[in-house]
């Protein structure tokens, strides 16, 4: 089982919330609450890997970190 990153965020736009997989490209779901969209993609993760695999596209592995999480070298 592979463990992606999501992004959860407000859209004002939208008037809910989008959470999104940066390594699962078009990977994304809607709710009305946080806890709505991490559901719903957690779903969308599912059916996109299975539709990767019908057509036999690669499966990435999980490498999206976020900024607050990667080790900078100072030089």
């Amino acid at each position: 089982m592979f463990k992606y990153h999501i992004n959860i965020f407000y859209s004002k736009d939208d008037d809910g919330f989008i959470a999104d997989v940066p390594d699962l490209r078009g990977c994304s779901a809607f709710g009305e609450t946080p806890e709505e969209a991490a559901r719903e993609v957690l779903i969308a993760i599912e059916l996109w890997i299975d539709a990767a695999e019908s057509i036999g596209k690669e499966i990435p592995e999980p490498m999206y970190r976020p900024a607050i999480y990667k080790t900078y070298q100072i030089v």
